[in-house]
């Protein structure tokens, strides 16, 4: 789905990606790995138009989007989350979900007058499905509660919930597990699998392998902003360079 050919940005002198490469075609979930500071995230912003490319293509089912507003790749169908959770802290959980899905007949003014019954529908149907999620996730029963108030890990499988009610034909997760309990990655990760097993495509930054192995068909280590290594999950343990890059 997604082609990255010869990508490098820059801060100053620093290059925080670097040549890198790398297909997705054919992947439902991929994970990218590597030490902290290795580009891992630079990565996810170019992909998803945060930052411009200095050199490089990024392309979209052929379509070349380097260099667009995140609110286009959006409406492209790109979706992601962040390293901290980023929720509407004043909003309701359920209200957090039904702003996410795209082209909502509701969101034209004049479509509240003339379209009524359509958006009406569309409204129950996004609600029984922003239920369903919530249910997935174990906190149907913090529906009606302000976002706020939700521990960091809830406002993380909130995030993870929000994302697909996006219907995306992508979610980049930026660390989805970091600093939640063992319990709610859990959770986590059974949410991901289910949605997989429902034909959502991931990729997926993540520091726990053991969460990383689970998931991912295919992983990519970066380093210095370098592609190291490419491969299966078992190739990727035994690789050299990858344990030269963490242990090192």
């Amino acid at each position: 789905m997604i082609e990255i050919k010869n990508i490098t940005k820059s801060f100053g002198g620093t290059r925080a990606v670097s040549d890198c490469s790398l297909s997705l075609a054919g992947l439902k979930i991929a994970g990218l790995i590597g030490p902290n500071g290795s580009g891992k995230t630079t990565l996810f912003n170019l992909i998803t138009g945060l930052i411009r490319p200095d050199s490089g293509e990024i392309t979209l089912e052929g379509r070349r989007i380097e260099g667009r507003m995140p609110h286009h790749m959006a409406n492209m169908g790109l979706i992601r989350t962040f390293q901290l959770s980023r929720v509407f802290p004043r909003l309701t959980v359920m209200d957090n979900m039904l702003l996410a899905p795209r082209g909502q007949a509701g969101e034209r003014l004049w479509s509240l007058f003339l379209r009524f019954p359509r958006v009406h529908r569309e409204e129950t149907e996004h609600r029984e499905k922003a239920c369903e999620l919530l249910e997935m996730l174990g906190i149907i029963h913090l529906r009606d509660q302000f976002a706020g108030n939700l521990s960091y890990g809830q406002q993380k499988l909130l995030e993870l919930g929000r994302a697909v009610m996006a219907q995306p034909k992508m979610i980049l997760l930026d660390e989805p597990t970091a600093g939640i309990n063992p319990r709610l990655i859990q959770t986590m990760i059974d949410m991901i699998l289910k949605m997989k097993a429902r034909g959502q495509i991931f990729f997926i930054i993540e520091h726990n392998m053991d969460v990383v192995v689970e998931l991912c068909e295919r992983i990519f280590v970066l380093d210095h902003g370098e592609k190291i290594a490419e491969g299966s999950p078992r190739e990727i343990q035994t690789d050299p360079r990858v344990i030269e890059a963490y242990l090192g």
